[in-house]
């Protein structure tokens, strides 16, 4: 028998106290072979994220069936209140299915998902959040700009700029050179020799960014993980086309623009730290600001339209070949 009213009953509505969550999953089944050094990687990645981030951010890290090290450092941060929330699964469920699955229990209007080895520098959160707030339409911003990512599903992007809605040119940011060369680096492809190679730029409202990204650490709107994401399970371990079906055509579909900040705020470690990314955590330490409450910025609205997907392919081929005429590709 129940004696007496559950006081919560009565308390107010619960207000949100962040506007950003950021989502990291680790998978580190043991500490040897490919997995080795992976701990280190993810404890840079962390402690860098804790270090970056303002209080208008909350951290979610999802244990994915990782080893005791990895149950043991992650209880120790949240101890510390370091992170917000653990969620602990007792068998690997999936990279992507414990990204969504964490991502649609979020109640932020803007979430970053994140690879486990990613090493996050000063003023990421805020730069990601000021594209959001002064340009409309955006759906997505990642803190890694690259330029080989123009026409990687970006026709929802390159539309509003073949339509005149934002400002379009390409122009050089020799600053991006040895930044952009250590994440193409990251995954052995060719480095580019010229610091004056040409990026493609979108300007609206006073402020820049690059068209396209990659999806290693993409910050997304929350309505996106609810109409454009698919609501069944990914049922699949990593790759396999998960990433592309569950974030890159999403964000695509959603008819939102897909953007990197204009200057580079994030590197790829791949599954080893190097001296140069402790140096990053040095002087991350360095430029560390006052982490009190920030203003919240006022995110510019934007409801993704569910998709038409047969009408979406078709304007993906028109939208891509009128771009190609319009602006020679660099």
């Amino acid at each position: 028998m129940r004696v007496g009213m559950n006081p919560q009953k009565q308390s107010k509505k619960i207000q949100l106290k962040c506007q950003h969550r950021l989502i990291i999953v680790v998978f580190i089944p043991a500490l040897d072979g490919y997995y080795k050094n992976v701990l280190e990687v993810f404890k840079l990645c962390l402690d860098s994220a804790i270090t970056t981030t303002n209080s208008n951010c909350a951290i979610t890290v999802v244990n994915n069936a990782s080893c005791n090290e990895v149950d043991e450092f992650l209880e120790k941060k949240l101890n510390e209140n370091k992170i917000d929330t653990i969620i602990h699964h007792k068998e690997n469920i999936g990279k992507i299915d414990a990204l969504i699955g964490a991502a649609r229990a979020s109640r932020e209007p803007i979430i970053t998902i994140s690879d486990v080895d990613i090493l996050f520098t000063q003023g990421w959160q805020e730069e990601t959040e000021n594209i959001f707030a002064k340009m409309s339409n955006v759906a997505s911003v990642s803190p890694i700009p690259c330029r080989k990512f123009l026409e990687y599903e970006t026709s929802s992007t390159l539309s509003k700029i073949l339509f005149g809605q934002v400002k379009f040119k390409f122009k050089s940011i020799p600053e991006n050179h040895m930044a952009h060369n250590r994440f193409l680096e990251s995954f052995h492809w060719d480095l580019e020799t010229d610091k004056n190679c040409l990026w493609p730029v979108v300007e609206s409202n006073g402020t820049q960014a690059i068209v396209g990204s990659g999806h290693q650490i993409l910050s997304m709107r929350r309505e996106l993980f609810f109409t454009t994401v698919p609501k069944e399970p990914s049922l699949t371990l990593v790759g396999n086309n998960s990433e592309y079906l569950y974030c890159d055509q999403p964000i695509n579909y959603s008819g939102g623009m897909r953007l990197a900040t204009y200057n580079n705020y994030a590197f790829h470690m791949g599954n080893t730290v190097e001296e140069w990314m402790r140096e990053v955590q040095k002087e991350n330490l360095t430029k560390k600001a006052s982490k009190n409450k920030q203003e919240k910025l006022p995110l510019s609205a934007f409801l993704p339209k569910q998709p038409n997907k047969s009408w979406y392919v078709l304007k993906k081929r028109a939208v891509h070949k009128l771009f190609n005429l319009f602006y020679k590709k660099r």
